[in-house]
């Protein structure tokens, strides 16, 4: 994990969370992708190097974070 300034940082927020509760952002800067939490823009972010990203992706696709 690494900081980068996210001040012009432009996050978006995946059609499938319209009207979910709990919904998170995200932003592809430079290598990194910055995740937030999309109810509290002005909390910080999260910064992942994008293999880890796309670890986290990947287990998100085969259900490992499912309720």
């Amino acid at each position: 994990m690494s900081s980068h300034p996210v001040d012009r940082a432009v996050f978006r927020k995946s059609s499938y969370s319209e009207g979910a509760n709990g919904c998170v952002e995200t932003c592809v800067r430079d290598s990194h992708h910055l995740i937030r939490d999309s109810k509290n823009p002005g909390r910080g972010s999260l910064t992942l190097e994008r293999d880890v990203w796309a670890a986290v992706v990947s287990q998100i696709k085969q259900g490992a974070y499912d309720l």
